[in-house]
C-alpha cells in the first residue's frame, strides 16, 4: 500500500513523474488521484474532427481510412494516415514510423494525441502519439481522456493512475457521514475509483456529484469559520454626527444619488453602527457611483472621530482617488488650511515615491489624527505608518492585493476596523457565494442619469488590415471635435535595456490572458507602449499631442502626464493597464485597444469604461489579428456585443478556466476547484453552504470532525488557499 502524501515518483517512473509535476502540477499520489478525466469516450463514439482548432493540443478518437507511405530521402520515410469521424477527415503524418502502417489498417479505431497544425490550408497532426486498444479495452466500459501534455499522452496518465488505484487502500473521507447520507452521496474511496474506472455514464455522474460537493463543501467550511470568527470580534460603532460631515457632503453634491446608491448606503450605514466589524463587498458597473458611496462611509467614520484608509493598487489610481475625493469635498477636505472648512477633515496621499518632505507631512497628519481620510498604495502598510484611530479600511480593486497586504493594514487598528471591499468587476451570485462567501454583498446596477452609451466594435486586422487605418482616422476625428483618446497596449517594451512584459506588480499584468496551450495557439509578442507611441507620432497621429503612460515611469512623471491629460493638454494617451480603473477624464471619448485578445473579458470592460464618462458618447475599438471562430475572437465578440458587465462576467467564466477567476492565475498557482463550476453548480454550492454553516455553528473548531479538520488545515496551509482570503 502507498500513502496519499507519497511523492508520485514513488509509484511511477522518474520521467513520467517529472512530466506530471512540471506540466500538470501533479506531485503526490493524492494529486494524481485528483487528476480527473476531462471527458470519456465509448467505442464507436468518434471525435468531431470539424471542431478541432489550429494550435490545440488534442486527444481524438477516430477510425482509420487509409495508410500510405513513401521514402522522401534515403533516411526519411513519410507515412500519411487518413482518419475519419464518419463525416470529416484528418491527415496524420508520421516520419520514420513506417511500421505503424501494419498497426493501423483501414477500419481500426484508435486514440491519437498531438497538436493541430495547418498545412496548405488543411488541418493535420504531425507525429501524434497513438493508442490502439485491444479487443476488450472498450468493451462495456468508458475510456477516460485526461488533461495531458505534449510529452505525456492521456493514456499514459491513465496508466499511472491505474497503478495508484491498485496500490491505494481506503482514502480518508473528510465529509461527515451525516452530511453524506443526507445528500445521498458516495463514500470518497468509491467516488475516486468510479471517476477513473466507470462502468457506465451513471457511474461518472455519481462520482462527479460527490467530488463536486466535496470541493464546494470544503470551501464553504473555510468561509463559514471565517464568518463566525469575524462575528465574534468587537468593533467600534461608527454613527454620523447630526449636521456633520456626511450631511455637509450631501449638500455639496451637484447631483442626486440614485435609488441604488441610497439603498447600498443604508446597508453600509447599518453595518458601521454595529458592534462587530463590517465585512462588505461593494460591486457595481463601471461608472455606477461606488466611489461616492464609499466616500460617504469614510465620512461617517470621520464624523465619529475615527479615520478611514483607502488602499489602491497603483499610484495612478491612488492619485486619481485623491484628486476626485478632494474635488468632491472641496473646503471639507482642507480643515486647518486657508479657505478650508472647520467642520471638515484633511485628506492626505501616501505613496512610495513621494518626496521625503511630503511623506513626513503625510505621516504626521495620519499619526496625529489631523487626516481623517488617508489614500495610498502599498505604502500605507509599511511599519512607519501609524494611525491615530483607524476605523474603516476601504480596499479598491481588492483582487490586486495579497492576503498579507490586506491583513497588515487591518492590523494597524487597535480595535478591528470595519472593512469595505470594492470591485468594478461584476460577479454573478454563485461566484460571490464561492469567492466572497465571508462578505455581505451590495450591488450597484443603476448608472447615474446622463451617462452616455459606449459603442464597441471589433477591428479584425488579420482579415481586413485597412480597418486599422480607419481606427486611427476615427481618433483624429474625435480630437478634431475637441475630444481626447486612449490607445492601450498589453506591454511596456524596452525599459533601461530590458524587455518589460508588463506593469509593476500592482499594475495588473496578471489579469491579462495567457493562452491555454490546450485550446489556443501560441501568440507572437504583444505590442508595446514604447514601440507604438513613436510610430503613431511619426505616422497616423502625426501633429497630435501624444504622450505615454506606464507603470515603470517615475511617480512624478505619471502624475504629470495624467494631470495634463485631464486638463486637455494631451490629445492621445498611449498607455498600459494603469488606466484600467479609477481614471476619470470626461472629455475622453475614444479608445483603441491593440492586441485586445491579450486581455480578459472583464478587463476589457473596465478599460472601455474610461471613455464616455462625459456628455459625448464613447467609442471603443478592439483590434485583433486572431482568426474568426477561435476562443479569443469569441471573447472579443462578446465584449463588443454588450455593455452589461454582469452578462460579461458570465461569459468570462464560461470562456476561461474558472481557476483564473478564483485567483489561481493571479497567484501563479492552481485552483483547488477541478470539477465544480460556480455557474453550473449553484444548487451544489447552496447545499454545501447550508451544511457547512450548520456544522460550523455546532462545532466551530471541528473537534468532532477530525478528517474534515485535517482537510481544512491542509487547504489553509497550502498557498493555493490565498484566494479565499477576501476580507
Amino acid at each position: 500500500m502507498v500513502e496519499l502524501t507519497a511523492p508520485v515518483r514513488s509509484v511511477v517512473g522518474d520521467r513520467t513523474a517529472k512530466e506530471l509535476g512540471a506540466r500538470l502540477g501533479v506531485h503526490t499520489v493524492e494529486d494524481l488521484l485528483r487528476h480527473y478525466p476531462r471527458r470519456y469516450y465509448e467505442r464507436g463514439e468518434l471525435t468531431d474532427l470539424s471542431s478541432l482548432r489550429p494550435g490545440e493540443q488534442v486527444t481524438i478518437q477516430a477510425t482509420v481510412v487509409s495508410a500510405s507511405g513513401h521514402r522522401i530521402r534515403p533516411k526519411l520515410h513519410k507515412l500519411d494516415v487518413v482518419v475519419t469521424d464518419g463525416r470529416s477527415k484528418l491527415t496524420l503524418t508520421f516520419f520514420n514510423k513506417h511500421w505503424l502502417a501494419d498497426r493501423l489498417p483501414a477500419g481500426t479505431e484508435a486514440l491519437f494525441a498531438g497538436k493541430v497544425e495547418v498545412f496548405r490550408g488543411r488541418r493535420s497532426l504531425t507525429n501524434p502519439e497513438v493508442h490502439v486498444g485491444d479487443a476488450d479495452s472498450f468493451a462495456g466500459a468508458l475510456q477516460p481522456v485526461y488533461p495531458a501534455s505534449a510529452k505525456l499522452a492521456s493514456w499514459q496518465v491513465e496508466k499511472s493512475i491505474a497503478t495508484v488505484l491498485d496500490l491505494v487502500d481506503a482514502v480518508p473521507d473528510p465529509l461527515p457521514d451525516a452530511v453524506r447520507e443526507h445528500r445521498g452521496l458516495l463514500p470518497l474511496s468509491a467516488a475516486l475509483r468510479l471517476v477513473h474506472r466507470p462502468g457506465d455514464r451513471s457511474d461518472v455522474r455519481r462520482a462527479q456529484q460527490r467530488l463536486r460537493f466535496d470541493e464546494a463543501f470544503l470551501l464553504q467550511v473555510v468561509l463559514a469559520r471565517r464568518r463566525a470568527e469575524a462575528a465574534g470580534l468587537p468593533a467600534t460603532p461608527r454613527v454620523p454626527a447630526d449636521d456633520g460631515l456626511v450631511s455637509a457632503f450631501d449638500a455639496r453634491l451637484p447631483f442626486r444619488l440614485t435609488d441604488g446608491q441610497h439603498e447600498v448606503a443604508g446597508e453600509i450605514a447599518a453595518d458601521l453602527a454595529r458592534t462587530r466589524p463590517m465585512h462588505r463587498l461593494l460591486q457595481g458597473e463601471v461608472g455606477s457611483g461606488k466611489t461616492v458611496v464609499a466616500l460617504r462611509a469614510m465620512l461617517t467614520v470621520v464624523d465619529s472621530g475615527g479615520q478611514a484608509a483607502l488602499l489602491a493598487p497603483t499610484e495612478v489610481l491612488a492619485q486619481q482617488h485623491h484628486r476626485s475625493v478632494t474635488a468632491m469635498l472641496g473646503p471639507l477636505a482642507e480643515r486647518g488650511l486657508l479657505g478650508g472648512s472647520e467642520e471638515g477633515t484633511r485628506v492626505v496621499l501616501l505613496t512610495g515615491s513621494q518626496s521625503t518632505a511630503a511623506r513626513r507631512r503625510s505621516l504626521l497628519d495620519v499619526a496625529s489624527g489631523e487626516a481623517g481620510i488617508v489614500i495610498g498604495t502599498h505604502a500605507l502598510i509599511q511599519d512607519a505608518v501609524d494611525f491615530f484611530d483607524l476605523g474603516l479600511v476601504v480596499v479598491d480593486e481588492q483582487h490586486r492585493f495579497g492576503v498579507e497586504q490586506r491583513d497588515a493594514l487591518r492590523a494597524k487598528a487597535t480595535v478591528p476596523p470595519h472593512v469595505l471591499v470594492m470591485t468594478a468587476t461584476p460577479i454573478p451570485r454563485t461566484v460571490a457565494m464561492t469567492v466572497f462567501g465571508d462578505l455581505d454583498v451590495s450591488t450597484l446596477t443603476e448608472l447615474p442619469a446622463g451617462r452616455t452609451p459606449i459603442t464597441s466594435h471589433l477591428v479584425p486586422v488579420g482579415e481586413k488590415p485597412h480597418f486599422l487605418d480607419r481606427a486611427w482616422e476615427r481618433i483624429r476625428e474625435e480630437v478634431a471635435a475637441g475630444h481626447q483618446a486612449y490607445v492601450v497596449c498589453p506591454r511596456i517594451g524596452q525599459v533601461d535595456g530590458s524587455d518589460a512584459d508588463g506593469e509593476e506588480p500592482a499594475d495588473g499584468p496578471d489579469l491579462q490572458v495567457v493562452p491555454d496551450p490546450e485550446t489556443e495557439p501560441a501568440l507572437r509578442p504583444a505590442v508595446a507602449v514604447l514601440e507604438v507611441a513613436p510610430s503613431l507620432i511619426e505616422g497616423p497621429l502625426a501633429g497630435l499631442r501624444v504622450e505615454m503612460l506606464h507603470g515603470r515611469m517615475p511617480s512624478e512623471a505619471k502624475d504629470d502626464v495624467m494631470s495634463r491629460f485631464a486638463s486637455g493638454a494631451v490629445d492621445v494617451l498611449v498607455a498600459t493597464t494603469v488606466i484600467e480603473v479609477g481614471v476619470d477624464v470626461p472629455n475622453a471619448t475614444a479608445m483603441v485597444v491593440l492586441d485586445a485578445d491579450r486581455f480578459g473579458v472583464s478587463q476589457l470592460h473596465q478599460l472601455r469604461g474610461r471613455v464616455g464618462r462625459g456628455e459625448a458618447p464613447g467609442l471603443c475599438l478592439l483590434v485583433t489579428d486572431t482568426e474568426a471562430g477561435t476562443p479569443a475572437r469569441d471573447r472579443l465578440a462578446a465584449v463588443a456585443a454588450t455593455q452589461d458587465g454582469f452578462e460579461l462576467s458570465r461569459v468570462d467564466l464560461e470562456t476561461r478556466r474558472e481557476g483564473d477567476v478564483l485567483g489561481a492565475t493571479q497567484s501563479g498557482r492552481r485552483s483547488s476547484l477541478r470539477l465544480l463550476s460556480v455557474l453550473r453548480d449553484e444548487p451544489v454550492i447552496v447545499a454545501a453552504r447550508e451544511d457547512a454553516t450548520a456544522l460550523v455553528d455546532r462545532d466551530p473548531h471541528l473537534f468532532a470532525n477530525a478528517e474534515l479538520r485535517h482537510a481544512v488545515d491542509a487547504l489553509l496551509a497550502d498557498e493555493r488557499s490565498d484566494y479565499l482570503e477576501k476580507a
